[in-house]
């Protein structure tokens, strides 16, 4: 969120409260520890950001975004802002290859999940997120 230019895309705290609103409205939801409810929040935060994106896009006259690599949407912050719907299109061509990584991608970059606690919640080893991780951001 620190590389959105200000007062172009959502703060960081109203990121948080739109997930909590849904969080909310998510009553029926059997939360198995807080390895799920971080998985559930990342998974509700991709969706957020690339909807807002898209919005954003489709409101400019000419918008169509600026393709980007996986890798560029990863860069350092302060380099520039995400683009997030470039983001969700490498992210679901990497779950049409493999949903397991898409699913560790989104757990890591929008949940801010640790390798180890990825691991828990993907039941898999800390090495094959690790793995995982190389090959996704190649």
């Amino acid at each position: 969120m620190r590389q959105e230019q200000a007062g172009v895309a959502f703060q960081t705290t109203e990121l948080v409260n739109e997930v909590y609103l849904k969080l909310v409205d998510s009553s029926r939801v059997r939360w198995n520890g807080r390895t799920h409810f971080f998985a559930i929040s990342a998974q509700l935060m991709r969706r957020i950001l690339v909807d807002f994106a898209r919005s954003r896009r489709y409101a400019k006259r000419g918008g169509e975004a600026i393709r980007v690599t996986f890798e560029k949407a990863l860069e350092a912050p302060g380099v520039g802002a995400p683009d997030w719907t470039a983001l969700d299109d490498a992210l679901n061509a990497l779950e049409a290859l493999d949903a397991r990584k898409s699913q560790m991608v989104e757990l890591r970059f929008f949940g801010g999940l640790s390798v180890e606690e990825t691991a828990e919640v993907l039941q898999v080893s800390p090495d094959t997120i690790q793995r995982d991780w190389r090959f996704a951001v190649s």
